[in-house]
């Protein structure tokens, strides 16, 4: 095993696109004067399902995690591999985890630049900032835990399951859960239910020359990292005991 083109230029490479995909969508319904302004909650559920559909396709070779929360599940539901001939150990899942950092910071970063006109018209802080992270409709950091807990458990959980699934429809099944999710379970946190996918492109907001964009709200930050781990664990535990 090569850790290098088996798990971290696909890993990279795949949350790169899940990035320029899901901010790219949140940015073309808040920011003002796209001609997306407005679209609504379900189009950022249905950006974000496709983003998530093409970054497990480009991710393929190391198992299209993309996801942090995903990598953590699979080592503690006891699994031997991470995907195909990539061992699940624990220097392995540290791998899988810088590349899906870095990778979603650099997504966040293009879809900024995709979109950097309209960053620079005025707008709300917070609405620039949306577009690179998550943050809460009502702020109670034990209860957005909660909810980004139990978003990701049914994300882990039910991919698990579609192993045990006779047929394979792999990356449109994912797509399809993290839009349903978003649908479902998305409103009070905005559902990171992936520490990589929040972390990294708050990493990008606080260093990129946004004009206006304010704070990066470091003070939340825990929440979508912290939320998403312990339910990949449980998933993990809990697939393990039923799939």
């Amino acid at each position: 095993m090569n850790a290098f083109t088996d798990i971290m230029v696909p890993e990279f490479l795949g949350t790169m696109i899940l990035l320029l995909g899901g901010a790219g969508v949140v940015a073309n319904v808040v920011l003002p004067g796209t001609k997306g302004n407005g679209g609504g909650w379900l189009l950022i559920n249905f950006g974000w399902g496709l983003a998530v559909f093409a970054g497990v396709y480009v991710a393929f070779k190391s198992g299209g995690h993309i996801n942090p929360a995903v990598t953590l599940g699979i080592l503690a539901s006891g699994g031997d591999e991470f995907a195909t001939g990539v061992p699940a150990t624990f220097g392995n899942m540290l791998v899988y985890w810088v590349s899906q950092v870095a990778g979603a910071a650099v997504g966040a970063t293009l879809a900024f630049l995709a979109h950097k006109k309209h960053f620079d018209e005025d707008a709300d802080p917070a609405l620039k900032l949306a577009v690179f992270s998550t943050g809460p409709a009502i702020r109670s950091y034990p209860w957005n835990f909660v909810t980004e807990v139990i978003g990701t458990f049914m994300l882990v959980f039910v991919i698990l399951g579609f192993g045990n699934w006779p047929g394979d429809i792999g990356p449109l099944a994912a797509a399809l859960l993290v839009t349903g999710i978003g649908a479902s379970l998305g409103g009070p946190t905005g559902y990171a239910i992936n520490p990589a996918r929040d972390l990294g492109p708050r990493i990008a907001h606080f260093l990129l020359p946004i004009k206006g964009k304010g704070s990066s709200d470091w003070a939340y930050s825990w929440v979508p990292v912290a939320g998403p781990l312990v339910g990949g664990v449980i998933g993990g535990v809990l697939g393990a005991a039923t799939f």
